[in-house]
């Protein structure tokens, strides 16, 4: 198992309603933010605590209301208005419902404008339980600091990392449990080969690599998401129009656990000629997400999923399976289609409640059920996409 600071599990929220990752809660969402575009208007996230509902929403769903005031009630009494909202979301019998302190949610907004705030290394659990750096990001504080791939991982502030699960390690290198902001400091334990020492080094506000694109034999461009932040969808496109006209590309989605809507669509747009790329509704009201004209309908593709595929990343996949645009390969995504409205509470901790959920273009729903690969596959998908990619003919 590895992981990377980005993606780490607040230390808050790691209940029976949050099942995911950063990104995974952060459709965050809907057009209450943005995410959810209305035709015509811009796909920017309005700021935290001015979230703006969609058109013909008129206010907070009654749920967000009980745990508004709720809060609001606690405040009054002196109780923490947190808490007091964890209960309320908790008895709303909301699957999705989570409650983020303020820092939390800043960390979101940041992840979501592809930044996240810790230095610069990923980390993975050896079978004997020894933390080992498994890459080190150019640049970084970790980079400055000299840490290198291969570097075992002995301690945070102190604390023995051996044994601990990776989430666990990363929460402390970003400082989840003190909302550690850019600037603040933390101090590894390190050891290469016989040499042990230690390094103290500064968080700092980093950009993440949320699209990346290689080429295969023959050709072939392997397109992988990791998440969609902003600006992904553009850089999808780019990839698709530089990419060899005599081959096929593999979109990777695998362990893509969502983030900006407007972002997948673009993505989308990439593989469509327009259309509609997904249903939606908030409260009832329906809406609906259409992909611009003109992407490349002719290129063979194949969409590699797996169980970590969630959210915005499903909607993707929905898209381009429901239209007969790709050949969806790998074992069942997650099931994540909800759009959830954040609400700000008045210690500035941050509610979010389901108020909608999504379909595909067929109308399937995706909520709980997820989305079934065309071909089922557990081991050896990039290969077994080559050897599809091969059958698909020449896009000529």
């Amino acid at each position: 198992m590895s992981g990377r600071e980005l993606f780490c599990q607040p230390r808050r929220v790691r209940r029976g309603a949050a099942l995911t990752l950063v990104f995974a809660g952060l459709l965050v969402t809907g057009a209450a933010t943005g995410a959810f575009p209305d035709p015509g208007q811009s796909d920017r996230k309005t700021p935290t605590g001015a979230a703006r509902p969609a058109a013909g929403h008129e206010g907070p769903a009654a749920g967000h209301e009980d745990v508004a005031k709720a809060a609001a009630e606690a405040m009054a009494d002196g109780e923490s208005p947190m808490e007091a909202a964890e209960r309320a979301a908790s008895r709303s019998g909301d699957r999705w419902a989570a409650v983020y302190s303020e820092g939390e949610y800043q960390e979101f907004e940041e992840a979501l404008d592809g930044q996240y705030t810790g230095v610069g290394l990923w980390a993975r659990r050896e079978r004997d339980g020894r933390i080992e750096v498994s890459k080190v990001q150019a640049g970084s504080p970790a980079a400055e600091a000299g840490v290198k791939k291969g570097d075992r991982l002995r301690s945070i502030d102190g604390a023995d990392v051996d044994g601990r699960p990776v989430t666990d390690v990363v929460s402390l290198l970003r400082g989840d449990a003190t909302d550690a902001r850019a600037g603040t400091t933390v101090t590894l334990g390190l050891q290469r080969g016989t040499r042990a020492w230690s390094e103290t080094v500064r968080r700092a506000l980093l950009s993440t690599d949320s699209v990346t694109v290689r080429k295969l034999a023959a050709g072939i461009t392997v397109i992988r998401i990791s998440a969609f932040t902003k600006g992904s969808g553009e850089l999808v496109c780019t990839a698709v129009r530089q990419a060899p006209a005599d081959a096929g590309i593999i979109l990777d989605l695998r362990g893509n656990s969502g983030g900006l809507v407007s972002e997948a669509v673009t993505a989308a747009s990439a593989f469509l000629d327009g259309g509609l790329v997904a249903t939606y509704d908030v409260d009832g009201a329906p809406r609906s997400l259409h992909a611009e004209p003109g992407g490349d309908t002719a290129r063979p593709l194949v969409a590699l999923v797996d169980g970590g595929t969630m959210s915005a990343a499903e909607m993707l996949t929905g898209a381009l399976q429901d239209r007969g645009r790709a050949v969806v390969l790998g074992s069942r995504t997650f099931g994540k289609g909800s759009i959830q409205m954040p609400t700000r509470l008045p210690d500035g901790s941050v509610a979010e409640l389901t108020v909608g959920h999504y379909r595909t273009p067929s109308g399937h729903t995706v909520d709980g059920r997820g989305i079934t690969p065309d071909l089922e596959v557990s081991t050896g998908a990039l290969e077994r996409a080559e050897t599809v990619l091969s059958g698909l003919g020449d896009p000529s």
